[in-house]
């Protein structure tokens, strides 16, 4: 009888092709990223003129909402009374300051739309221009 000769591996895990695959899926989702990015803006140069002036940023006051329901003011924990004499003392100071008022994007632990009612109440009250901060209703 004929006996064949077998020598006994051990299994062993291949490290090599599966540092491949995460390569691999770590490539295609960077460029999936790349590539869910919309760029709105094409590059040009602009003219130059010897009338130019360069722009001045507007000065702006902005109230926050946050998820929690707290009133910000420039990033200033304010209680609702004190709204109007923070807006008003920040309007002193920065005279044709804008005021932006917006909201934490998300679920917050609190109904907030009684807060913002009654702050646009007070505002509107007081006779301050406001301006909700958003992004466009095409915008994804």
């Amino acid at each position: 009888m004929l006996r064949l000769r077998r020598t006994s591996h051990e299994p062993r895990v291949e490290i090599v092709p599966l540092i491949d695959v995460i390569f691999l899926l770590l490539t295609f989702f960077v460029y999936a990223m790349v590539l869910m990015v919309r760029i709105d803006l094409l590059p040009m140069d602009l003219q130059r003129f010897e009338s130019a002036q360069r722009a001045t940023p507007q000065p702006a006051i902005v109230i926050h909402i946050d998820l929690a329901g707290r009133l910000l003011v420039n990033d200033e924990i304010v209680q609702m009374d004190n709204v109007l004499g923070k807006i008003q003392a920040a309007q002193s100071a920065q005279p044709g300051a804008v005021i932006y008022l917006a909201l934490a994007a998300g679920v917050g632990t609190i109904d907030r739309a009684p807060i913002l009612t009654e702050l646009w109440d007070h505002m509107k009250n007081a006779g301050l221009k406001i301006n909700f901060v958003g992004r466009p209703k095409d915008a994804p």
